[in-house]
């Protein structure tokens, strides 16, 4: 249910968090918002870098402001598996959300924002107790529905300077990765009550 470090856990957290901040500042400060360019830009073999920096850039510092607590909130709550397990599930996050914008969507946009993240950070903890069938996670799952369930409306097309397309492919990916981790953690675990013998596997 949570961290089993959950101290670690909090410092990563703060200190990602943190480089989001730091980043805008350069970006406010020294670049005058020209980092933002190097957002995800659809279809374009140079907008692919976009994938790589788009979700540690933000178009201003109230787009980060309404982005910090759910970042901080959900990305601490993904640690429960761990450390290892977090670098993967964030990575397929941070690829496919990336991925899926350059690919689906409106040719001239550059699309910014670690939304996709926090989207794919909820979807993975939302579903991963249905996949490890954990009674436990599924409670967690239903108090995050209950207190922030409303941010799923934001897979859905409606404010054009937001990117539902960050929103949704992030919320997949979550469930993609909750799905991955479910698979390779039933793999580690020897059946119950089935011997293990010596040059022999169990079915």
């Amino acid at each position: 249910m949570l961290p089993p470090r959950p101290l670690q856990a909090a410092v990563a957290m703060v200190a990602f968090t943190a480089l989001l901040y730091v980043i805008e500042v350069v970006d406010a400060v020294g670049f005058h918002g020209q980092l933002d360019q190097y957002g995800v830009q659809p279809r374009s073999v140079p907008g692919l870098l976009g994938v790589v920096f788009s979700p540690l850039l933000h178009a201003n510092y109230a787009h980060l402001a309404s982005n910090t607590l759910p970042v901080l909130l959900f990305g601490f709550l993904a640690m429960a598996g761990g450390l290892a397990q977090w670098i993967a599930v964030t990575l397929t996050i941070w690829v496919v959300s990336g991925l899926g914008v350059w690919l689906t969507a409106d040719a001239g946009s550059v699309t910014v924002g670690a939304s996709g993240l926090a989207f794919g950070w909820l979807a993975f903890l939302l579903v991963r107790g249905l996949f490890n069938r954990s009674f436990k996670q599924i409670a967690v799952a239903a108090v995050l529905f209950f207190y922030w369930g409303s941010l799923l409306w934001g897979l859905l097309p409606g404010n054009p300077a937001i990117s539902w397309q960050g929103h949704l492919f992030g919320a997949l990916a979550g469930v993609l990765a909750a799905w991955l981790a479910a698979r390779a953690g039933a793999s580690t675990r020897t059946p119950t009550g089935t011997p293990r013998l010596p040059g022999r596997t169990t079915a």
